[in-house]
């Protein structure tokens, strides 16, 4: 199932357990998009394991198929498309990946039932 979360709410706590909580968040997020577009091998502890073997460097590409899968998701949904794949890889490669994850979310929530 897919949940609304508030996006202040997940960077605080992010913040605040020193990023415990956006391991978690990233996982939960990564499953979700998975699910919204109909491919059940794009899952967080994949891909959460990979960025953590490349010290990183898969979070670059994680940002990349996070855009596609989305578009994706909001093709099959009926909704305008949006193509985000540039900005998320350059918000990662410049280190503001919690900015990505909150952008991800952003689009997660507008797709998710209330």
């Amino acid at each position: 199932m897919i949940r609304q979360r508030n996006i202040a709410l997940a960077i605080i706590l992010t913040i605040v357990t020193c990023g415990i909580y956006g391991i978690y968040w990233f996982i939960v997020m990564t499953d979700e998009v998975g699910q919204l577009s109909g491919d059940p091998s794009f899952t967080g502890v994949k891909h959460f394991l990979l960025t953590l073997v490349t010290c990183g460097i898969w979070g670059i590409v994680w940002s990349y198929q996070v855009a596609k899968h989305i578009e994706e998701a909001q093709l099959q949904r009926g909704l305008r498309p949006s193509d985000n794949a540039l900005i998320y890889v350059l918000l990662s490669i410049f280190g503001f990946g919690i900015v990505t994850y909150a952008l991800v979310q952003s689009d997660v929530n507008k797709m998710a039932m209330p």
